[in-house]
């Protein structure tokens, strides 16, 4: 739920950076929620690994259960590091209005590497690789700018310029 927060922190701070044309401002906005992520996201998979032993009792009275998620920690802590991550670097593109592109990133990420629990890990993390190269080679001067026509175009000022 915390990654989620994350999501829709950063979707409205880039989308209302970019459209006060603050485009540093966006993109300092992005390494922030970023790291915070990634910082959030392994203190949770270091609370898990040390709490191994402890919190499979919490769901199971099997032991044989009990040991299977015990084997099964690793992969859910790094689970929990990408699935933190992931969902910020979801917000930004929303927040910048990569909708579109995110559909297509999203198909492919989950249909082509999807499956059980390894390929949706696999997905995950291609999906942030993916995002992450287009946060780092976006131009935010540009991405502001285009979000100044939106609001432009959108409130009814371009109609009201051109007839001055």
């Amino acid at each position: 739920m915390i990654a989620i927060g994350f999501n829709a922190a950063i979707s409205i701070r880039v989308s209302n950076e970019l459209g006060a044309a603050h485009p540093r401002t966006a993109k300092f906005s992005v390494v922030v929620v970023v790291i915070f992520s990634i910082i959030v996201g392994t203190l949770l998979a270091i609370l898990l690994v040390i709490f191994r032993h402890q919190y499979p009792a919490i769901f199971a009275n099997s032991l044989e259960v009990q040991q299977a998620v015990y084997a099964l920690t690793p992969l859910l802590a790094l689970c929990l590091i990408i699935n933190n991550i992931q969902p910020a670097l979801s917000g930004v593109a929303i927040g910048a209005g990569w909708q579109a592109v995110i559909a297509y990133i999203n198909i492919a990420c989950y249909y082509i590497f999807g499956g059980i629990w390894i390929g949706m890990l696999i997905g995950t993390v291609v999906q942030t690789i993916i995002l992450i190269m287009i946060c780092v080679r976006t131009n935010w001067e540009k991405e502001a700018s285009m979000a100044e026509e939106r609001i432009k175009k959108w409130s009814g000022q371009k109609g009201i310029e051109e007839e001055k």
